[in-house]
C-alpha cells in the first residue's frame, strides 16, 4: 500500500531486502513523510511505531451491525468481533447478559491501533465503559433509583422515541414519572423491537397497530411493568445523560406532533392525550401509512 508513494520501487525493495525487512514486517498504520530516504522508511516500518486510528460508531441496533461497523475501521474481522462480543463467560464475569451486553459499547470516537484484534477491542470497550460510569454518573443514576444497565435500557427507549436531542430530557422525565408511579411504560419502540425479534430485523414497522400491543414478549411494555430485559438499541451519550438529568414535570403521555414533524406533544392527562392521539392517527391515515 506504500507503492504509490515510492518514486523508485526497485531501489526500495533492494534496501528492504538488505535490511531483512520482508522477514520483519509489522502490520499497522504508519505515518510516512515526503522526502524520507529508503533507509529511513524501512527503519520506520521495522520499528513498529504506529499511528492510531480514530474508530467511531454511533447508534447500532445490534451486535451484527456494530461488528460490521468496527471491522471496517480496524483489522479485526466482523466474525471474530461478533464472537467475542457475545461470549457467555466474558459477559457473566463482567455482570452482563446477552440482553444487556450491548450496553457496554458507548457510542463515541476512540483511538485504536489498526491491527487491534477482537479481544483487545472488547477489553478496551470494557475499560471505556467503566471509565464512562464515573462517580458523578453513578450518583445521578442512584438518584433515579437505577443502575447503569437500567439507565442505558431506558436511554435506548428515549433514543428511539425522539431524534430531537432537545426533547430527550423531557421524554426521559415522562418515562421516569411512569416508573416511579408504577405505570407501564407503554413505549411503542419496545413493541417495534419485539416485532422485529419475532418477524426479523429486516422488517419495517412504521405504525404500531392495536393488535401489536398484545405481542407475547418481555419487551412488550404495554403488558409488562418496569423496564424491558435490556436496551432495544444503542443510545448515544445525550440520551444516557437525559435519563441521568431528566426534566422535572408531570407529563405521563406523549404523541407525535402533526404540527412539528419530528417533535412530540406531551400531556398530563389521558383526556388531553386522547385528543393529541386522535389528531395523529388521522394524519397517519391521510398519509396512507398502514404498517
Amino acid at each position: 500500500i506504500i507503492t504509490p508513494y515510492l518514486s523508485n520501487q526497485k531501489s526500495f525493495i533492494w534496501v528492504a531486502e538488505k535490511k531483512n525487512y520482508p522477514n520483519k514486517i509489522r502490520a499497522g498504520k504508519f505515518r510516512i513523510t515526503e522526502g524520507m530516504s529508503n533507509d529511513a522508511l524501512v527503519n520506520h516500518l521495522r520499528g513498529g511505531k504506529q499511528e492510531t486510528v480514530t474508530l467511531t460508531f454511533n447508534n447500532q441496533d445490534d451486535f451484527k451491525k456494530l461488528a460490521g461497523r468496527v471491522a471496517s475501521q480496524i483489522e479485526a474481522d466482523s466474525t471474530s468481533l461478533l464472537q467475542f462480543m457475545q461470549d457467555e463467560d466474558f459477559l457473566k464475569n463482567n455482570g452482563f447478559t446477552q440482553e444487556t451486553a450491548l450496553a457496554m459499547y458507548i457510542p463515541n470516537s476512540y483511538d485504536f491501533y489498526w491491527n487491534t484484534d477482537a479481544d483487545k477491542f472488547r477489553s478496551k470497550m470494557l475499560s471505556e465503559y467503566k471509565r464512562f460510569w464515573n462517580d458523578s454518573r453513578l450518583n445521578l443514576a442512584k438518584q433515579q433509583n437505577l443502575n447503569p444497565l437500567q439507565v442505558i435500557t431506558l436511554a435506548s427507549i428515549v433514543q428511539k422515541e425522539t431524534a430531537v436531542v432537545a426533547e430527550r430530557r423531557r421524554v426521559a422525565g415522562l418515562y421516569l414519572n411512569r416508573l416511579k408511579d408504577f405505570w407501564p411504560l407503554q413505549a411503542d419502540p419496545t413493541i417495534i423491537y419485539a416485532l422485529k425479534k419475532k418477524y426479523g430485523q429486516d422488517k419495517e414497522f412504521k405504525r404500531v397497530l392495536n393488535k401489536d400491543l398484545n405481542i407475547d414478549s418481555p419487551y412488550n411494555t404495554y403488558v409488562n411493568f418496569g423496564l424491558p430485559p435490556g436496551p432495544i438499541g444503542m443510545p448515544d451519550i445525550s440520551s444516557i445523560d437525559a435519563v441521568l438529568n431528566p426534566e422535572q414535570h408531570k407529563y405521563y403521555y406523549m404523541c407525535a406532533s402533526v404540527d412539528q414533524i419530528g417533535y412530540h406533544k406531551f400531556a398530563k392527562t389521558l383526556t388531553e392525550h386522547n385528543v393529541n392521539a386522535a389528531a395523529y392517527q388521522k394524519w397517519v391515515s391521510q398519509q396512507g401509512i398502514k404498517r
